[in-house]
């Protein structure tokens, strides 16, 4: 087994299970720092694939900024409340199992019809990859996808946004009797 394999052997079941992991967490500053994990680990398979480029961004990007702004929204929303395990959606349970079955059935196909395990590469790579990784990437993103791309930027910050009046509003309704004490006597015990 070739070094890449190795590494692909040790790092694919860290991987899954740091994914399970986040998914299975009750508290969401421990499901937030699975998902960092779980950043690393496809960060070092994008270096094993020969990615150099991919895997500085993934780092870079995911667990570096996006990750800052996943723990800001959840500081903001605060940690410590209790959340309700009752169905909101009647059926969300049903529908979520067979989305799963669906999900496992295609990765099975996938795998049985030999799509990404090839040893070749698909016709025409040589062309899209021309001037190497970095330059086809940016081809690809800047150009065909630029509108999707630029929507993704815009949602995530209208999120961060509307965590942050969500957050405002709940604290504006908790009363602030106790923090008014809490200064006089300190202004007392000054004076």
């Amino acid at each position: 087994m070739s070094v890449e394999q190795w590494v692909f052997w040790i790092l694919a079941p860290i991987s899954v299970a740091s994914a399970i992991l986040m998914v299975l967490q009750r508290n969401a500053v421990h499901s937030a720092l699975f998902l960092i994990l779980n950043f690393f680990t496809i960060a070092i398979f994008y270096l094993v694939l020969g990615s150099p480029f991919l895997f500085v961004v993934q780092i870079a990007v995911y667990a570096g900024a996006i990750m800052v702004l996943f723990l800001f929204v959840i500081m903001l929303l605060g940690v410590d409340r209790e959340e309700s395990l009752k169905e909101r959606i009647k059926g969300q349970r049903v529908l979520a199992i067979v989305l799963v079955v669906g999900v496992l059935a295609e990765i099975v196909t996938a795998i049985r019809l030999g799509v990404g395990i090839s040893a070749k590469g698909a016709a025409g790579w040589d062309l899209v990859n021309k001037g190497g990784n970095p330059q086809a990437l940016a081809r690809v993103l800047f150009r065909a996808y630029f509108l999707p791309f630029e929507i993704t930027s815009v949602l995530l910050i209208v999120a961060a946004v509307a965590a942050m009046v969500l957050t405002r509003e709940r604290l504006s309704s908790v009363p602030d009797a106790d923090m008014d004490v809490d200064i006089g006597e300190e202004e007392e015990a000054l004076a």
